[in-house]
């Protein structure tokens, strides 16, 4: 394994933590507090300056005009740029548009890919990612209840979606609909293009997540489909590889979110570290770093944090070379024990800022609030527990067998 990093990236790399520094991280406050107009507006400007730096898309295909980085180049992108909730929209890398352009590119016919894909990756529209059911198992996408019946040319979608992210201001979904329902469970399934303006796609509200509504991109919607009626052509792929597409589509997807949370665990660990040693305690100017305690979440945090970034690196490393069904264990892995480190990290340094913790003043209470949901979505952590478990146990067990 080599993780070094090539000169040409190193310099990408400053580029972008600097570029977070001075133009993104100061318009949390925009995004926490102000106008949400204003703060597209600069979030516009800010993409068009990554833009100009040759920066823009650092994931996706250079042919559609992205940098078309390695796993292991994009992970470090992730990183850098997660330590701002806007960072990953800045840089043109934001879920669900990121995974969806994934399928699309490999999967699209050219004709899809003119109309969904190129005007996707230039920022020009946004899209949506549409599996999620309320009466049925997220875990489990062989039970789907949407259906996509043939009608001649078309196919008509009816169906109840929610968690449909970014739906809002969306110009077109991708939708996981059963077509094929006698055909064996993973195969019964496919995915469809769904333009958001055709008749019977209906938006019916944004989900409030802890207590946030959101809009625009920053939301999850529910959708109801009611005789949505498409072309057969906008058909995603063979028909019945619904289940194939997403599992390509996660894979790669979860190292995306995990290099984003390593990003957010840092920025809360370096919060907490300069409010430790800026918080005073005592008459005597005693502050809050001279406590045992918080050196021994300080030394924890360090460790979690530097042991989640390794195994991060190196499933991106498996990927890249190996592909992603051969990391599927590394990716099953770091799902989980990233998520939970994020999450401790960002517990932690609320607890250290106090009252201060809790409030809109930092951006920590953003993230408590909307990065819980790190360990559901995307499989829950029981489900990637339980995978990766049975598959190391059935090892062992043929191991023994052949012995």
């Amino acid at each position: 394994m080599d993780f070094n990093v090539s000169e040409e990236m190193s310099v990408r790399l400053e580029m972008i933590r600097e570029f977070m520094d001075r133009e993104v991280i100061p318009l949390e406050g925009e995004m926490l507090f102000g106008d949400p107009a204003t703060l597209e507006a600069g979030v516009k400007a800010a993409q068009a300056k990554v833009k100009q730096m040759g920066l823009w898309a650092p994931n996706h295909p250079v042919e559609f005009g992205g940098l078309g980085l390695s796993m292991v180049d994009h992970g470090l992108f992730a990183e850098a740029v997660g330590r701002s909730p806007l960072g990953m929209t800045v840089f043109g890398t934001q879920a669900p548009d990121a995974g969806n352009i994934e399928i699309l590119h490999k999967y699209a016919t050219e004709e899809q890919r003119e109309r969904f894909l190129r005007p996707l990756v230039a920022a020009e529209i946004r899209s949506c990612f549409s599996m999620t059911e309320p009466e049925t198992a997220g875990s489990n996408p062989t039970l789907l209840a949407t259906t996509a019946v043939t009608d001649g040319d078309d196919y008509v979608i009816n169906g109840q979606k929610w968690f449909t992210s970014s739906a809002d201001g969306a110009a077109f979904a991708i939708v996981m609909a059963v077509t094929n329902p006698e055909a064996p469970p993973h195969q019964r399934a496919s995915m469809i293009i769904v333009p958001t303006d055709t008749p019977g796609f209906n938006l019916v509200r944004n989900v409030s997540v802890m207590g946030h509504s959101g809009h625009g991109h920053a939301s999850h919607a529910e959708v109801i489909y009611q005789s949505c009626r498409v072309p057969r052509t906008n058909l995603l792929g063979p028909e019945g590889s619904g289940f194939l597409l997403a599992q390509d589509r996660l894979g790669p997807g979860r190292i995306h979110h995990c290099m984003r949370w390593l990003g957010i665990a840092a920025r809360a660990f370096d919060m907490m570290c300069e409010r430790a040693n800026a918080r005073v305690m005592d008459a005597d100017g005693g502050t809050l770093a001279d406590k045992q305690v918080i050196q021994h979440w300080v030394a924890e945090m360090d460790a979690e944090i530097r042991g989640a970034r390794l195994q991060t690196l190196h499933c991106a490393w498996m990927i890249d070379q190996h592909g992603a069904s051969a990391a599927r264990d590394e990716i099953s892995a770091i799902k989980f024990e990233v998520a939970n480190t994020m999450l401790k990290s960002v517990d932690r340094a609320i607890q250290v800022h106090g009252a201060l913790g809790v409030t809109d003043d930092t951006i920590l209470s953003y993230w408590y609030r909307h990065e819980r949901a790190a360990r559901i979505y995307d499989g829950a952590d029981e489900v990637h527990k339980t995978s990766l478990g049975r598959r190391i146990l059935r090892r062992y067990a043929r191991a023994a067998e052949a012995r």
